[in-house]
Parts: structure tokens; C-alpha cells; sequence
């Protein structure tokens, strides 16, 4: 077993939905990525896309851009990272795990918003749960700068309505009454060069930014091998030739580990 990732870690992870990955980046891996990604997020686009627009709603609770990896040689190193991938298939239990896309997430100063309680599966055009993020800050996070919250074990309840998080519901509301609604979060700061994964289904949360430089992360959403394509529409799906009922496949959802 992979020093950085026990059995341990694998059982929490399946427990409750997230985990934390204390050094999974060494400093000079993380002083490298630091750089591609100022780069991926500052550079005029020809695949990647921007989906937040300075100014606007969105753009206060995060400053994202999509696929980064398809306009930066560089980032596509960290996207597809071997030993990311191989967590990802470790903690999902999965015989091999794909792509669905990378994002970089900076949460700017000064004007920032909490990112809302929300899933993440609700977003994705996927037929069936088990797709996973891993989040990794570029520096340290804590919940003056935009640390993550998780709900242990949230993942169980099953796929809720998704949250608009320009302008956010309460997720509570579905969950009135149960016993998911009384479990308390959990705060997970980090150290640079330490993760998380959550599972997309796992309620989590991120603190506004109240410091004054942006928060910088690069989330990585990894997908089971054999996963299908719902069929609805969803901005990396679109021109990729993918039929809805069939797997996921091709070169921009590419097998990034596998079991041997």
C-alpha cells in the first residue's frame, strides 16, 4: 500500500465521504504547479473555458476555470498526475478511474463569498454516483482564506436538487428532519502540498476569502472507469462525440489509472 495512502485512509474516506492527504505534492512540485496554474488562469483560452465573468455573481464566490489542461502543457502534468490518479482509484474502489475534467477555483480578496453547502454529482452528466475531486490550495488554507467544510458520511443520502451557488438555496431544507441534518461538520484546513478528496456526493462548503490575496486551488473530478454519459449537457460534453447511455471515453476523458 502506498505510503500516502494506508488502509486507514481508504476506510475514512468510505466512511464519511472525504479525507485529507497530509504532503501528497512535494514543495517543488508544489512551487511548479503554483506557477502553471497562475499561467493556465491568467492566459488567453482556446480550449479551457471561464465560466465565471468578473463582475457578475459567480464571479464573487469563485473565479473558475474549466479544462484547464487542454491550453497548458504544463498543467496537464498535475491533471494527470499518476499518483493523484491512483489515489482516486484507491479511495473509489474502482478497477480504473478516467478523467472528467480539472478546474482551477481562486477565491478572490476582499469582495469574496462563502461557497454555499452543496453536492457535486448533481452537477456532472453522469448516470450513476462514484466520481470523486481531489482540492488542492496552493498555500495554506484555513477558514480566514477559504478552508473546505465537510459532512461526515453525507454521501449516503443520495443525489439532492443542485444548489445555484450564485445565488444559493439552503441544502438543509432536503434534509429536514433526518438524522444527517444533527451531524456536525468538519473543518479540514491544510498545509501546502496536502489535499482532500470528497466524493460527489459529500455536502461541503468553503469559507469566503478575507485575506488579502487571492485563495488559488486546482480541483481534479476523477470518474470510475465504465461510468455512462447522461446524455445532459454540461460544457466539457460538448462536440466530445459522446452518445448518452454509452461510457465516457476518448482523449478528453482519458484512462489516468488502472489496476495492474
Amino acid at each position: 500500500m502506498d505510503v500516502l495512502l494506508p488502509q486507514s485512509k481508504i476506510d475514512f474516506y468510505q466512511e464519511n465521504g472525504f479525507v485529507e492527504i497530509e504532503n501528497a505534492l512535494t514543495e517543488e512540485e508544489m512551487n511548479e504547479l503554483s506557477e502553471f496554474l497562475e499561467e493556465a488562469m491568467t492566459q488567453e483560452s482556446n480550449h479551457s473555458v471561464a465560466t465565471s465573468v468578473k463582475g457578475e455573481s459567480y464571479y464573487k464566490v469563485l473565479n473558475q476555470k474549466v479544462n484547464l489542461w487542454r491550453d497548458h502543457g504544463g498543467m496537464s502534468r498535475y491533471t494527470f498526475h499518476p499518483k493523484l490518479a491512483k489515489m482516486a482509484m484507491k479511495l473509489s474502489g474502482a478497477s480504473g478511474i478516467r478523467l472528467f475534467h480539472d478546474h482551477g477555483l481562486w477565491k478572490l480578496p476582499q469582495d469574496s463569498k462563502p461557497t454555499a453547502w452543496h453536492q457535486d454529482f448533481p452537477y456532472w452528466p453522469m448516470t450513476a454516483p462514484g466520481a470523486l475531486s481531489v482540492w488542492i490550495p496552493m498555500h495554506d488554507v484555513d477558514e480566514h482564506n477559504g478552508c473546505m467544510m465537510f459532512v461526515p458520511g453525507s454521501h449516503k443520502v443520495g443525489t439532492l436538487r443542485g444548489i445555484n451557488l450564485a445565488d444559493p438555496q439552503d441544502l438543509y431544507d432536503q434534509i429536514r428532519g433526518t438524522e444527517l441534518e444533527k451531524t456536525k461538520p468538519v473543518k479540514v484546513p491544510l498545509k501546502r502540498g496536502s489535499c482532500t478528496f470528497h466524493d460527489g456526493l459529500t455536502f461541503h462548503f468553503a469559507h469566503a476569502n478575507q485575506s488579502d490575496e487571492p485563495r488559488r486551488v486546482l480541483a481534479i473530478i476523477y470518474m470510475p472507469d465504465g461510468t455512462i454519459y447522461s446524455g445532459k449537457s454540461h460544457l466539457v460534453t460538448e462536440h466530445a462525440g459522446l452518445e448518452g447511455g454509452q461510457p465516457f471515453g476518448g482523449g478528453l476523458f482519458p484512462l489516468v489509472a488502472k489496476q495492474t
